[in-house]
């Protein structure tokens, strides 16, 4: 891992900065490292991390999206930009928590947010088209643990996952996020900002939903309030049975993703602790879906 020290002297040369930087780590960031800098033009977020090929992180379209939207108007401005680097103005608001997203005043704000995420950003966004299909992260992630002892289920799990896709079907696609934990919203206090657009690309706004949803853990009363905010309209049953399916897949790509990092470490984050957890969200998703669908 790349050391403090040598990120305190990187992120004190950048060449956007108007007097002297101050400058201090902050936390968060599972793929990344972050410092918070003010200077004589105000108040920054500095990330640093470059491509993680592992999670099919490429950086370029990082930066790409990140200045999307905020063209949009839904992510903060972007001050500076390089191949490794991301430099963003800091929101002085608080980050959610798996509690606010349960509260159902919050989850409307969220709805109005993601409407606009998947309506606006891509309008914005120059370059290569990005797209994210969580069953194809599902397979890589899978392939990377073939033969390993973290890679003991795949049978099991990639088995679930062809039966999840089957039941996903034909999707509308639009362009989302795709990794809204709870931390990834913050609220100024005044409006919603979304931030980390590392996975971004254009999906089905099922798994965004779906993400959100497992993320935050909501039960099911709250999980159907959530899609019936988003469609305008109570979720029929195949649409339940659609959503439902990617909410137990984004449970399996976040534990295999886990997994995989654990194997990396880029960060120091207890990557056990995190797979663990949620092994034991998507077995009682999955415990559900079966219940509830077949």
């Amino acid at each position: 891992m790349t050391s403090v020290a040598a990120d305190l002297g990187r992120v004190n040369r950048l060449p956007c900065w108007k007097g002297q930087p101050r400058i201090e780590p902050l936390s968060g960031g599972l793929s990344n490292r972050n410092y918070r800098v003010r200077d004589g033009a105000g108040d920054w977020v500095v990330r640093l991390g470059g491509d993680v090929p592992e999670h099919g992180l490429v950086r370029a379209n990082d930066l790409a999206v990140s200045r999307a939207a905020a063209s949009a108007g839904i992510a903060p401005e972007v001050l500076h930009t390089a191949a490794d680097i991301l430099v963003i103005r800091f929101i002085d608001g608080r980050a959610l928590t798996e509690a606010d997203i349960r509260s159902e005043p919050m989850r409307s704000r969220i709805v109005d947010l993601l409407k606009r995420t998947h309506r606006e950003v891509g309008r914005h966004l120059r370059g290569p088209a990005v797209m994210f299909w969580v069953f194809h992260a599902i397979r890589d992630y899978a392939a990377q643990l073939a033969g390993t002892e973290d890679g003991r289920d795949l049978a099991r799990l990639t088995a679930i996952a062809g039966a999840l896709e089957r039941a996903v079907g034909p999707v509308d696609i639009v362009f989302g996020h795709n990794d809204l934990l709870p931390a990834n919203l913050i609220d100024d206090g005044k409006r919603l900002w979304l931030i980390d657009w590392e996975y971004a690309g254009y999906g089905t706004p099922l798994f965004d939903l779906g993400n959100l949803a497992s993320n935050a853990q909501l039960d099911d009363d709250a999980w159907q309030s959530l899609l019936a905010a988003y469609h305008d309209s109570s979720p029929d049953a195949g649409l339940l049975r659609r959503a439902d399916a990617m909410r137990v897949a984004s449970l399996l790509r976040e534990h295999l993703w886990a997994l995989v990092a654990r194997r990396h470490r880029r960060v120091a984050i207890d990557f056990e602790a995190y797979a663990a957890e949620y092994a034991a969200r998507l077995e009682a998703a999955h415990r559900c879906f079966v219940d509830r669908h077949g």
